[in-house]
């Protein structure tokens, strides 16, 4: 087997085989239980590795590990000049590719290690394109609490262009991340890296305080309403409860507080309100309509943070499998 044959997975667990046990032991400290799990299944798997791989993967983590050593310290250009000196042209540009490609290096890692809270300061008075270039490398928790603290209009202008942004080129990241960090984080190699999205923003309305998040939709509803229903399609909101089936319904009601779900109605509309009647018992349905009548007035805050609360929690009982979100063409159902 060549060294060009062997996959990732297999020269990590090589690397570890090779080190031995101690300083393997050392090294699954840091690494996640799913990425663990892998290693062990694939170290269990293999049976000897030749000197020569040996000597190979042991060559090769040592240049990565030099290659990192040196963008750390002045970037991908920086260190591609020096590894040139020492491995040669051609040899530098491959373990330049492997670095940023297989540990798929990304700008503004300095950002997504900071609080949000500061990244507004440095971010809230820049162009909405600009802004929505740095969300979409940011966490998605980090994107919604900023996109959250926009002003109204902004919000708006920068989910949209979150929406349609595909690609952004590397001198344009590269400028940016001069003006919010000294020291640069690494670019991929590609012409182009893949930004933005759909996804992205689903991820960051997915998080965002519910007045946010009805801001952004009822606008680009108005502006762009066919942006706005590909974005429907892949996330959900508190209306979207009449999509699920009675099943779901009736085991979110087992997760959810009745007087949570009493605040939620009292801004629901009527079809919202029939289907979660339909899928209670009598009494919790006549119990949940007299907390509605006897609540008194409620501030439109508290009652979209209840809708969103329950809208977490369904969120939640997908990722777990418990129910079944129908998100457009292909998600239909057959008994």
């Amino acid at each position: 087997m060549t060294n060009n044959n062997i996959s990732a997975k297999q020269k990590a667990a090589m690397f570890l085989i090779s080190i031995g046990p101690e300083k393997s032991a050392k090294i699954f400290k840091y690494l996640k239980d799913d990425e663990i799990e892998d290693l062990t299944l694939e170290i269990a798997s293999i049976k000897t590795v030749s000197a020569q791989v040996k000597k190979d993967i042991l060559n090769e983590f040592y240049e990565i590990c030099l290659a990192q050593d040196y963008i750390a310290e002045g970037g991908i250009s920086y260190a591609k000049q020096l590894l040139e000196k020492a491995l040669g042209a051609d040899k530098a540009s491959e373990v330049i590719n492997k670095l940023t490609m297989n540990l798929q290096v990304r700008p503004f890692e300095f950002a997504r290690r900071t609080d949000a809270s500061q990244l507004i300061n440095f971010i809230q008075h820049e162009h909405p394109q600009t802004i929505a270039l740095i969300l979409s490398y940011l966490k998605p928790t980090q994107a919604s609490h900023i996109l959250s603290s926009l002003p109204i209009e902004v919000q708006v202008d920068t989910a949209k262009r979150i929406a349609l942004m595909d690609r952004a080129s590397p001198d344009v990241v590269n400028e940016l991340e001069r003006q919010f960090e000294k020291r640069l984080s690494t670019l991929v190699t590609e012409e182009y890296t893949n930004v933005g999205g759909l996804d992205a923003i689903v991820q960051i309305i997915n998080q965002v305080d519910r007045a946010t998040e009805k801001n952004i939709m009822e606008s680009l509803e108005i502006e762009q309403p066919e942006l706005a229903e590909e974005i429907k399609k892949k996330m959900f909101v508190f209306e979207d409860i009449v999509t699920l089936g009675d099943r779901d319904i009736q085991r979110l009601m087992r997760e959810v507080d009745n007087h949570e779900v009493a605040i939620a109605l009292k801004g629901a509309n009527d079809q919202v309100k029939a289907i979660i009647f339909k899928n209670v018992s009598t009494r919790l349905a006549a119990m949940i309509q007299e907390d509605i009548e006897f609540m008194g007035p409620k501030r439109v805050k508290e009652i979209e943070e209840a809708q969103q609360t329950i809208v977490g929690i369904i969120r939640k009982l997908e990722e777990q499998g418990e129910i079944v979100i129908a998100r457009g063409s292909g998600d239909e159902m057959i008994v």
